[in-house]
């Protein structure tokens, strides 16, 4: 894992097309930005795991499997 710090407006550029701001900083939290393709799926973590976990149990209820879930479409709400 790469850590890096940042302060307030200062930016992280990911493969030349996904950056990531930081808007503001708090006592406990950091508010990011993030722009990126809309290709790109962007999942908060705790998201992420649920969607996952729930997919994997649904796939042991089915008669067929689910191997792979880097092909799982997530619905999801992208701001323009």
């Amino acid at each position: 894992m790469l850590v890096l710090t940042r302060k307030a407006d200062e930016e992280i550029i990911i493969d030349k097309n996904i950056v990531v701001k930081i808007v503001s900083l708090s006592d406990n939290s950091v508010k990011i930005g993030i722009e990126a393709p809309a290709n790109i799926n962007i999942l908060r973590g705790e998201i992420f795991y649920k969607v996952k976990e729930s997919t994997i149990k649904a796939s042991l209820n089915s008669k067929e499997s689910v191997s792979d879930l880097s092909n799982v479409k997530i619905n999801k709400w992208r701001q323009k």
